[in-house]
């Protein structure tokens, strides 16, 4: 079908360079013929009246897999779906040559965005890593690359800047205008948490935070907010329904944030240092590299600074200090399951 063919020619990056090399001939102005059967499948699982198309974790791997088996491939291209924690190893067990898979994770607005996440899976030929590595490089892109985890790079180090900010509020700490007013004014991001999460929609950072969750098998660290949850359920998706954590077709009801430098700190500091030992961790997990942890972090997100870089400014002895003083002072059992590895990782980099 019409519909069909559109979507589909959303989720395959269809370049013809990168489709040779692959061994996939597509060609961008082709009307591409679904098997009935396929048809029907895509029709009932994507919406397509949505610019976004967002799916499940486990339909999309299903859907995936269904296409490169229908289509008859002997490799695919993993990188046409939003959701960063889809296994590239799961969707290359579809294919005939799965040494050919590769995930190529682009950021929203793709034009726009310097970074792109580079995944081989654990079948994946050196050779595909290394020219689908030159290929984007030439496209002016910075790559980097990471291990096939749930998350990948950005998605996973940058969990704490949403739910910590979300426990932080959730604990009658500070509301939505002030976090997002330490964050920007005292810490320098472009965005504070509750913005960023109203401009991506909270139907999608929640599905994003929920996936993530199931995908490291319900890891404490990366539980999912009843707050955002509701919000979600209520429908207040942020700027594309016009109501999220701020009102957008009111501004003036918006809460002015209280400025209180202490208090900005201690928000800051909190986050801040939940986000170092998420990088931490992700290095010392053999996630990506130190240099590409923090190109990440600047170049997908737009962070004011490199994470290691930062913490190498404030000093990992602090970090860990701030680490043991935050579980001691909320009991969090989420710092209970990830602190403890962050105490050893902080202790193996300073010596």
């Amino acid at each position: 079908s019409s519909a069909a063919s559109d979507v589909y020619k959303r989720q395959v990056i269809i370049w013809p360079t990168l489709l040779q090399f692959f061994g996939t001939v597509v060609k961008a102005s082709a009307n591409i013929s679904f098997p009935a059967k396929t048809s029907q499948s895509l029709n009932s699982t994507l919406n397509f009246s949505s610019e976004k198309v967002t799916l499940p974790v486990i339909k999309a791997c299903a859907l995936i897999k269904a296409q490169s088996s229908n289509l008859g491939f002997k490799c695919a291209i993993s990188g046409f779906c939003k959701n960063a924690s889809l296994s590239i190893a799961s969707i290359g067990a579809s294919l005939k040559i799965a040494e050919r898979i590769i995930g190529i994770h682009f950021f929203n607005p793709a034009p726009l965005m310097p970074l792109v996440e580079i995944i081989p899976s654990i079948q994946t030929t050196e050779q595909t890593t290394t020219i689908s590595k030159n290929l984007i490089s030439n496209w002016g892109k910075t790559v980097v690359l990471c291990k096939d985890t749930p998350g990948f790079i950005v998605n996973r180090v940058a969990r704490p800047f949403y739910g910590e900010a979300l426990r932080i509020y959730e604990e009658g700490i500070a509301d939505f205008s002030t976090i997002d007013w330490a964050l920007t004014e005292i810490g320098g991001f472009r965005m504070g948490p509750f913005t960023l999460m109203d401009y991506i929609g909270n139907d999608v950072n929640f599905a994003v935070t929920e996936s993530v969750f199931k995908a490291f098998f319900y890891d404490p660290r990366f539980k999912p907010s009843f707050t955002q949850k509701r919000y979600a359920e209520a429908g207040y998706f942020g700027r594309k329904s016009g109501r999220g954590y701020y009102d957008y077709n009111d501004i003036k009801l918006n809460p002015k944030p209280q400025i209180n430098k202490a208090l900005g700190e201690k928000i800051l500091n909190r986050i801040l240092c939940l986000l170092i030992n998420e990088a931490i961790d992700a290095v010392f997990m053999g996630v990506a590299t130190s240099k590409d942890v923090d190109l990440a972090m600047t170049k997908g997100v737009n962070y004011p600074k490199g994470l290691l870089k930062w913490g190498d400014e404030i000093g990992l002895d602090k970090i860990l200090e701030q680490l043991q003083n935050l579980f001691d002072s909320v009991s969090y059992t989420h710092l209970r399951a990830h602190e403890t590895r962050g105490n050893l990782v902080c202790r193996l980099l300073l010596e």
